[in-house]
């Protein structure tokens, strides 16, 4: 059996390792910048995150889960907000706190809550009601409506960068 140039064996190393990381990138995971203080003070702006994209492949979204998705008014852009409430349950907001199914949500993550009011609104199928944990700074589904589920690219489940602040996202 001939050994390979070198140089070939460099070429097709590279090869592999760029197919590798782009199915990767396609299909598990993905790493996302938080652009806006929407989820302060869980998410800071400039902070980075790691997005499993397979996950729902095997379970459903939970109420809670920060979650990466197209937005539904320009779906070239990505939005990362928590889950609150799920297909066929009704949201209601008085005075700043979230009632699913008339029951008021204990929420330790929402540090800024605002005074405004929202719904009654029933969370049609295969869709799902966002907020961001920064309520008075956050355009959400309050503003722009239900995210179709074929529009969720998965959980973040880690924080990466900076480096003081690395850890999962998961009890936050």
């Amino acid at each position: 059996m001939a050994v390979k140039p070198w140089w070939k064996e460099m070429i097709e190393t590279v090869l592999w390792a760029l197919v590798l990381a782009l199915v990767l990138r396609a299909l598990v995971i993905q790493a996302f910048w938080i652009p806006s203080g929407s989820m302060i003070p869980t998410l800071l702006p400039r902070d980075r995150v790691l997005v499993a994209k397979f996950w729902y492949s095997f379970s459903e979204p939970k109420r809670g889960q920060i979650i990466v998705f197209k937005y539904p008014v320009d779906p070239k852009r990505d939005f990362v907000k928590r889950l609150i409430a799920l297909p066929g349950e009704t949201v209601e907001i008085i005075e700043g706190t979230v009632h699913i199914d008339g029951e008021p949500m204990v929420e330790p993550y929402v540090k800024n809550r605002d005074s405004l009011n929202f719904g009654p609104v029933e969370v049609p199928e295969g869709h799902y009601f966002m907020l961001g944990d920064n309520r008075p700074n956050s355009q959400d589904s309050r503003f722009w409506g239900f995210v179709p589920e074929a529009n969720i690219k998965g959980p973040a489940f880690i924080r990466y960068w900076p480096i003081p602040r690395v850890g999962g996202l998961y009890g936050e």
